[in-house]
C-alpha cells in the first residue's frame, strides 16, 4: 500500500525522519537465542478469521524447524498499519519481512522503501515464475525489480445457495451454477431466484463502501477486454462506453427486487447467510462466514457477462521493508521463511484465499477442497487496480469512486455523470506527486 493519501508530503517526510528513534521500532534489531535460533520480525495486518489462520501458519513454520522463529506484530488494517510500516522503512529500521497488498507496492518503489528480492535465491528454494499464475507473478515486479512475492489471490466472486438455485432451475446437471453469457441472461437468473425466495434474488452490500462498489464495477469493466490506464502527470485512459455500461448493469441489479436498492455490507452478508437470497457478490474472505452459517452454498467466478473472463482481486504479498544494514543471516532466513509459507499455504486455502503457489493449488488435496477448487481458476484471470501510486485496496481512490457512483446506484442518477465525476477525481490524483517519491518531493 502506498503512504496513505490522508498523509500529506510534509507529514509523511516528517514521520519518516522520526522513524529511527521510535520505541516501536526498537524491537526490530536481529536477535538469536542461545540455541542459535534466530528471531525474525514479521509485521502484518491480518485480523479476525484471517488473523487466526495466519497464526496457525506461523505456528507450523516455527515448529517445523529450529533455525528461525517468527515474531509477528499485528497492526490495524489500513492507514495505521501502512503509516507505521512507511516510517519504519524510511528510517531503515524496518521489520525483517512484512505483508502488503500487491496493489500498493508500486507507490512505495520510487522512495526506496522496499528492498528488492533476489530472484536467484528464491529460485534455489523452488520459488520462481513457473510456480505462480502469470498475472500474479508479474504483479510483483516494478521497474525490473521483484518487490513482492504473493501469498495468495483473494478475488471478488459469486456465492450461491445451492438449494435455492436448484429450485429456481439455474443449476446444471453437475449441480453447479449455470454460467450466464450475457447481462440479460444473468438478470433473468436473478429474477428466477427471487421468485423462489419471495424476497431478493441477490445480496450485494455497497452503501458507504467505495471498495465494494469498485470491486464489482472493475470486474464488469475489465470484462470488456480493457483496463484503465493512469499515467502519473498525464490523463486517465477510461473507456466511457464500457464504464457506463458496467454501471448501468449495476443499477439494474439494484432495482429493489433483484437486490436491495439500499444495503450496506453487513446487511448483505446477513441476508445471504440466513437463506433470504440465493446469490451473494463478495470476496472469498466470506467463505468461513457462510460455512459457520451452515447454509448449502457453492462459489463461482462472476460470469463473463461482457465477453472476457476476469476476476477483480488483490494479493497479500511478502515484502522486504528497507533496512539500512540488513543482517545477512536474518535475510537468508527470511527467504526460507517465505518459501516455507508458500509451500505450507494449504491452510490459507482453507480460509478461502487462493494460494499463489501453484504446487499447492494443483495438488490432489486441493482438488478435493470444496468449494475452493471450484473457483481456483480465478487466479489465472485476476485483474488488479490500475497501476498508480494512489490506487489499491482501501485507498482513497476507491473511496472517490464510491462517492461518484453511489448517487447513481442509490437514486438512479446518470451513470455517465457518475463516470465523469470519477474521471475528475482521477485527474486530481494524477496531478499530485507521490509522497514517497524523492523526485516528486523536489518538484
Amino acid at each position: 500500500m502506498t503512504p496513505p493519501l490522508d498523509l500529506n508530503r510534509r507529514q509523511f517526510l516528517g514521520a519518516a525522519g522520526l522513524a529511527a528513534g521510535t520505541a516501536l521500532l526498537a524491537g526490530c534489531a536481529p536477535s538469536a537465542s542461545a540455541a542459535g535460533t534466530r528471531t525474525l520480525q514479521f509485521w502484518h495486518l491480518l485480523s479476525g478469521g484471517d488473523g487466526v489462520t495466519m497464526s496457525g501458519l506461523l505456528d507450523a513454520v516455527n515448529t517445523a524447524q529450529a533455525d528461525y522463529r517468527i515474531r509477528p506484530t499485528v497492526l490495524a488494517w489500513g492507514t495505521p498499519y501502512y503509516t507505521k510500516l512507511a516510517m519504519a522503512a524510511a528510517g531503515g529500521r524496518a521489520p525483517d519481512v512484512a505483508i502488503m497488498h500487491a496493489t500498493r507496492v508500486l507507490g512505495w518503489a520510487p522512495g526506496g522503501l522496499l528492498d528488492a528480492w533476489d530472484t536467484g535465491r528464491l529460485a534455489d528454494l523452488g520459488v520462481d515464475a513457473s510456480t505462480f499464475p502469470d498475472p500474479i507473478w508479474k504483479k510483483g515486479e516494478v521497474d525490473g525489480k521483484r518487490l513482492s512475492i504473493a501469498l495468495d489471490a483473494h478475488p471478488f466472486v459469486l456465492m450461491y445457495n445451492t438449494d435455492v438455485c436448484r429450485k429456481a432451475g439455474v443449476l446444471g446437471a453437475d449441480g453447479r451454477l449455470k454460467e450466464a453469457k450475457s447481462p440479460d441472461e444473468f438478470l433473468a437468473m436473478v429474477d428466477a431466484i427471487a421468485g423462489v425466495t419471495g424476497g431478493h434474488g441477490l445480496s450485494y452490500g455497497y452503501l458507504g463502501d467505495g471498495s465494494q462498489m469498485w470491486r464489482l464495477f472493475y470486474t464488469l469493466y475489465t470484462q470488456h477486454g480493457i483496463e484503465m490506464e493512469m499515467p502519473q502527470g498525464g490523463s486517465a485512459v477510461i473507456d466511457k462506453d464500457a464504464a457506463v455500461a458496467s454501471l448501468e448493469f449495476m443499477q439494474k441489479l439494484l432495482d429493489g427486487k433483484r437486490a436491495a436498492k439500499q444495503a450496506d455490507y453487513g446487511t448483505a452478508v446477513a441476508e445471504f447467510a440466513t437463506g433470504k437470497s440465493g446469490m451473494f457478490l463478495s470476496g472469498v474472505w466470506e467463505l468461513r462466514t457462510m460455512q459457520a452459517a451452515k447454509i448449502p452454498f457453492d462459489i463461482a467466478m462472476i460470469p463473463p457477462l461482457f465477453g472476457t473472463r476476469t476476476a477483480y482481486a488483490d494479493s497479500h504479498s511478502f515484502v522486504l521493508p528497507h533496512q539500512s544494514h540488513p543482517d545477512p543471516a536474518s535475510r537468508d532466513l527470511v527467504y526460507r521463511f517465505v518459501a516455507d509459507m508458500l509451500k505450507g499455504s494449504f491452510g490459507w486455502a482453507e480460509a478461502g484465499h487462493i494460494p499463489a503457489y501453484l504446487p499447492v493449488t494443483e495438488s490432489p488435496e486441493y482438488a478435493d477442497l470444496l468449494p475452493q477448487a471450484h473457483y481456483a481458476e480465478a487466479a489465472g484471470y485476476v485483474r488488479y487496480d490500475p497501476p498508480a501510486w494512489f490506487t489499491g485496496s482501501g485507498s482513497n481512490f476507491q473511496g472517490q469512486f464510491g462517492a461518484a457512483a453511489q448517487p447513481a446506484l442509490l437514486g438512479g442518477g446518470s451513470p455517465a455523470d457518475a463516470i465523469a465525476r470519477f474521471e475528475e477525481a482521477v485527474t486530481r490524483f494524477l496531478a499530485q506527486p507521490n509522497p514517497a517519491d524523492p523526485e516528486g518531493a523536489r518538484r
